[in-house]
């Protein structure tokens, strides 16, 4: 009960951020958003890694950093499943706790419209969660490499240096096709897993770590 009564909690702020940021002017530029604070030793490794590569930051490098406030996000989600809506709940609190000007945006008619959506809100960056989203963000991305995307439990099989993702230990699929990178497992999505993997991401987004997988554990 307590677990229920702290989502419903949790909801509850993410519609009441939503509704107020709604009224803010994305249109009008912004001075470019840098990293609050530095990632700890062992964030990153000590070679610039390569595009497609996969990071493993040290267990809570990441927990230093954070966007400078009023730092434009939009969470594209699709699906219904449980698994999705812990990740969008953690993206919400995190962008609650942060100062962040969050919008979202559900894709769950036309995927690729919903990806345009987001794109045309003006960003400065898409964070997705939802399975469902990774082909056709597969389709979408290369065309676009002048915005940001931060994938959470999940990747792209081929991603562009425009796309960073986050996943752990039951969280890798890849793609139609493609199978995953570690065994599925719901349980695995947790509310505190949530909360690293957006941390954690946007950490990587922020100093430039970007075209990666970042894996957590």
């Amino acid at each position: 009960m307590h677990h229920r009564a702290a989502l419903a909690t949790t909801l509850t702020a993410a519609v009441l951020l939503l509704s107020g940021c709604g009224a803010a002017d994305w249109t009008t530029p912004r001075p470019d958003t840098t990293a609050v604070g530095m990632p700890a030793t062992g964030f990153a490794p000590s070679a610039s890694p390569s595009p497609e590569a996969t990071v493993t930051p040290a267990s809570g490098s990441w927990e230093g950093v954070s966007p400078s406030p009023g730092y434009r996000v939009v969470l594209l989600t699709r699906g219904a499943d449980e698994t999705t809506a812990t990740l969008a709940a953690a993206v919400t609190a995190w962008a609650a706790a942060e100062s962040v000007d969050l919008r979202r945006v559900d894709a769950d008619g036309d995927a690729i419209r919903g990806i345009v959506q987001a794109m045309e809100l003006n960003p400065e960056l898409i964070v997705t969660v939802g399975e469902d989203l990774i082909d056709p963000l597969a389709t979408v991305t290369p065309n676009h490499l002048e915005v940001p995307f931060l994938v959470l439990g999940a990747e792209l099989a081929e991603p562009t240096a425009n796309v960073t993702a986050v996943e752990w230990t039951g969280a890798g699929f890849r793609g139609s096709g493609l199978g995953s990178a570690t065994q599925f497992d719901p349980e695995s999505f947790t509310p505190e897993r949530g909360a690293d993997a957006i941390r954690a991401g946007v950490a990587a987004v922020l100093t430039g770590m970007t075209g990666v997988v970042l894996w957590i554990e």
